[in-house]
């Protein structure tokens, strides 16, 4: 009998929860990993961001149902006060979140609408290499006819943050292919410490939203931002694309599904397995059911109408065309 893997030394768990979807998002995050991980021994922190100058209308959450969900399950509400993004950039949340979080305790970041579906206790991370997810598109940059490449654009960068950049790159690559540039999604990342990790993630987002090399005229820094930044912390602290054996988060032990529609429409079986699990109990369900995508898709049954729309094993490449397929069957909701 094979023996299990060895278990990684103890973490955090941080997501961030706000009023509107993310609240529902959170409590299904929390359900899973309480029924998917159950030697996970760390804090469950839930992030929430409080109404300030920042914000135009309150984002915290004030559903009492919501929180009481949570609290059941054991995740800790810790709030933070918006700095420097707030409403204008809501990705920045998981930036600023991280100076709430307890200094020189390992962490892992996760987006809200991620569901554990293994066992994160035994997954090995080392985190004094941290690691940000692969699974991802290369959204960004996008070269133009005259230049700059994609070399340019990204050695700009490591050079504004003095930063050592050939070590980055990927030799299995062809130069100016999107891939031979580490570039992650910013649906999880890892380190020792969240207090250091999020001050130079804020440090680097900041100066690059202020003031951008020369080499970037002419691109789009939103939504974008926060994955630009991502690769150069990770870098800095000595972590890079290897710091996680392939296959497990954002695949047996983790599923950033994004959008209800798209995990019907793509995920594994196992994935809709362990939605409609973690959801079915009555405690939850009263409590999932006031958002409306969950109602619908999950416990009234569109999900599976949604699902039989595409073969799982062989779907469109782009994901517009699985959203087109969608919409023009009056499923999409989000």
């Amino acid at each position: 009998m094979a023996n299990n893997p060895t278990p990684s030394q103890a973490f955090n768990i941080v997501v961030v929860g706000q009023t509107g979807r993310l609240q529902y998002e959170a409590l299904l995050f929390a359900a899973s990993l309480r029924a998917m991980s159950p030697d996970f021994t760390g804090r469950l922190f839930v992030a929430v961001p409080q109404a300030g100058p920042l914000w135009a209308s309150d984002p915290a959450i004030h559903n009492s149902e919501v929180l009481d969900a949570l609290g059941r399950l054991g995740a800790e509400i810790v709030p933070f006060q918006s700095q420097v993004f707030g409403a204008a950039y809501p990705q920045g949340n998981k930036i600023e979140c991280l100076s709430s979080l307890p200094a020189g305790e390992p962490f892992v970041f996760f987006d809200t609408d991620t569901l554990v579906t293994g066992d994160l206790a035994h997954v090995p991370f080392d985190f004094d290499r941290p690691g940000a997810s692969l699974r991802r598109e290369g959204t960004w940059p996008e070269p133009t006819l005259y230049g700059p490449g994609y070399g340019a654009m990204w050695k700009s960068l490591y050079d504004r943050f003095g930063l050592e950049f050939e070590s980055s790159l990927d030799p299995t690559q062809p130069d100016e292919y999107w891939q031979k540039y580490l570039y992650f999604n910013a649906g999880y990342f890892f380190h020792r410490c969240p207090r250091l990790f999020g001050a130079r993630f804020l440090d680097y987002a900041r100066s690059i939203r202020d003031d951008p090399p020369v080499e970037l005229v002419g691109q789009s820094l939103d939504p974008w931002l926060d994955q630009i930044a991502l690769p150069l912390v990770v870098h800095s602290f000595g972590g890079g694309r290897d710091a996680l054996p392939p296959g497990l988060l954002d695949g047996d032990v983790t599923c950033h599904y994004r959008l209800f529609p798209l995990l019907y429409a793509r995920e594994s079986d196992r994935v809709v397995e362990v939605l409609e699990q973690v959801a079915a109990p009555n405690k939850i369900k009263k409590v999932l059911k006031g958002y409306e995508p969950i109602k619908r898709l999950v416990y009234q049954g569109r999900g599976e109408k949604v699902r039989a729309l595409f073969d799982q094993d062989n779907l469109p490449r782009k994901e517009q065309a699985i959203r087109n397929r969608i919409k023009s069957n009056g499923f999409w909701m989000r």
